[in-house]
């Protein structure tokens, strides 16, 4: 039986509760929050939401001394092992939240962070934004699990004092002894990093409905339409989809794009595996059924994520070696069945 200080678990749950509900800092079941107590290391397990963290139980409590002891031995594949019996998974980024030293660690994939941690320059481009607001380190990118963790491991080792850690294509690990220190440092963060949202212009004016027989209907979100409406955002679809893990866990690694409501048809006449999403120029984005909420937040994700890039930056878009690192990892597979 694991005891826990009513105030810090209480503290927690709500912090995971309202950060959950903001599609700017959690999309769906990513990121993960985690608290440390007598020897004890509390993380969100994985494929469950933040948002519910007052309605379900969605946290494990790990061995937090086992952890540490591997980890100080420099072994980054060390499994967390759960003190009890839960049937729940920790999150397959436990070991970050292991090697941050501080209380409380929150690991979110902030939109106004990622529209820089996908372009070239970001590291030189935080010196002068945030301007020395906070102690902060970087990692370029690296799987998830084992070699996300030993590159985390070298740039504490690297800055101690360090409160964050920027995840190149991925996010940001926030330490801190409370919460009201991690609330303090994200909205450090936000204020530091926003840039200028570029709206599109031309979005869809009326809802283009597809052959019944297809089972495809308009994706509810309207913005989204703008994803293939507007010509600039449907370049991106085609040469800049592969952002970070959770968009290619979520969604593939490619979009199904179509120059013509004609092209589609012509497709669909050959084929009957056809995919959940589709993006079909100046007519709209169309789902089926199946595509559950987990990926619309991961598609808006992408919509808030792009509309923030400057025009003028060059993006940095995942290998195929690393996106099929992500979609062969038998831990993504699992979390793709939990969440939905």
């Amino acid at each position: 039986m694991h005891e826990m200080t009513d105030n810090l678990k209480n503290s927690v749950m709500a912090y995971c509760a309202k950060i959950g509900a903001d599609p700017l800092l959690i999309q769906g079941a990513g990121g993960n929050v985690s608290w440390k107590e007598n020897g004890t290391l509390w993380v969100k397990a994985s494929g469950t939401w933040l948002a519910e963290a007052l309605e379900k139980d969605i946290f494990v409590p790990v061995d937090l001394i086992l952890m540490n002891k591997a980890l100080d031995e420099r072994d980054f594949t060390v499994l967390p092992i759960v003190s009890d019996d839960s049937k729940l998974r920790p999150s397959i980024e436990t070991q970050l939240h292991a090697l941050m030293p501080h209380k409380i660690v929150v690991h979110v994939h902030s939109v106004v962070a990622l529209a820089h941690l996908v372009c070239d320059g970001w590291q030189e481009n935080f010196q002068v934004l945030l301007d020395g607001a906070i102690p902060w380190t970087a990692v370029g990118y690296k799987k998830p699990g084992a070699e996300l963790a030993e590159a985390v491991y070298s740039a504490l080792e690297r800055k101690k004092e360090a409160k964050v850690v920027f995840l190149e294509n991925h996010g940001v690990v926030i330490g801190g002894e409370n919460i009201d220190d991690i609330q303090e440092t994200i909205s450090i963060l936000t204020n530091s990093l926003s840039s200028t949202l570029r709206e599109p212009t031309n979005s869809l004016v009326k809802a283009i409905y597809l052959d019944d027989n297809l089972q495809y209907t308009p994706i509810p979100d309207s913005k989204l339409h703008t994803l293939a409406t507007n010509v600039d955002f449907y370049s991106h679809l085609q040469t800049c989809w592969a952002l970070y893990p959770d968009h290619i866990v979520f969604l593939g690694d490619s979009p199904n794009v179509y120059e013509s409501i004609d092209q589609f048809y012509e497709y669909s006449s050959v084929n009957t595996d056809l995919p959940e999403l589709i993006f079909i120029r100046d007519a709209g984005v169309f789902i089926k059924d199946s595509f559950n909420r987990a990926k619309l937040a991961q598609l808006r994700c992408y919509y808030d994520v792009i509309s923030r890039i400057n025009e003028f930056s060059k993006i940095n878009v995942l290998t195929q070696s690393q996106i099929g690192d992500l979609l062969n990892w038998d831990a993504e597979k699992y979390r793709m069945r939990i969440a939905n």
